[in-house]
């Protein structure tokens, strides 16, 4: 064979094996660059519903092809990663849970925008639930619970979360009922929920609960799951121990802090 066919042979297959050896390094990087949270798979009626745990008060549920985000904040992870919003929820104004440069990261055109009335005016285009309010939006029940502080107080008769202005949200998912409780304390309210499989209650001081508190909320309404998540550097080993004896309830502790 003459031999420059054979020395252009060759280099057409260095040449191969180097942009061989690019793409797979291109696709390693694009798979580390995706963010890596735990995640938890709950059976339902119509399918699995995926949760995904960002951190703090930020969730991300998966089901039915829908991604839906519960109070997406930037400060917790880089969201131009993640899958764009069929659902958003707000559940209050704290910069901890309202990130309107995040909602723009997220929203479409074709996105459902939950809100309050006061992250309705940091965020315009969305659908207010004062609490009470019942919504179904692409086949998913939504119920706004009131989510507020009864003990804990900013200063003298001044709690950190009035009551009234903050939301928990009630998803039905299939035949599961999904208590995503935002900012509050074991009111009333809570306490009387029923049909909850999983709840997520917040478990930090001075602005929300204490596992005393959530310990005492669980055993009112008795979610089948029960995840604390808000927690900062509360122990979580404590509501863990308050509920032990609660073979009805199983405590799933995640990276929530």
């Amino acid at each position: 064979m003459n031999p420059s066919k054979i020395l252009y042979k060759e280099e057409n297959l260095r040449r191969l094996s180097f942009f061989f050896v690019l793409m797979v390094i291109g696709l390693a990087m694009a798979a580390n660059a995706q963010p890596k949270f735990e995640e938890d798979f709950i059976k339902t009626s119509k399918g699995d519903l995926k949760i995904t745990f960002i951190g703090h008060g930020t969730l991300m549920f998966t089901f039915e092809e829908m991604d839906i985000h519960v109070d997406p904040v930037g400060r917790y992870t880089d969201y131009s990663l993640l899958p764009q919003a069929d659902l958003i929820l707000v559940t209050h104004e704290h910069g901890d849970h309202l990130d309107p440069d995040v909602i723009k990261t997220i929203r479409t055109d074709k996105t459902h925008l939950i809100l309050t009335e006061k992250c309705a005016a940091k965020v315009k285009g969305g659908f207010i639930m004062k609490n009470g309010d019942v919504k179904t939006i692409q086949g998913l029940k939504i119920e706004a619970i009131p989510a507020y502080n009864i003990v804990h107080m900013r200063r003298e008769n001044v709690p950190f979360h009035p009551k009234g202005q903050g939301n928990g949200y009630i998803i039905t998912f299939g035949d599961k009922r999904v208590y995503v409780a935002g900012d509050t304390e074991n009111t009333p309210e809570m306490k009387a929920l029923k049909d909850i499989h999983i709840a997520f209650l917040p478990m930090n001081l001075p602005y929300t609960m204490t596992p005393e508190m959530v310990a005492d909320a669980a055993k009112a309404f008795k979610p089948e799951i029960l995840y604390p998540y808000h927690f900062g550097n509360t122990d979580t080993s404590k509501i863990v121990e308050l509920l032990k004896d609660k073979k009805d309830i199983e405590v799933r502790i995640r990276k929530m802090r």
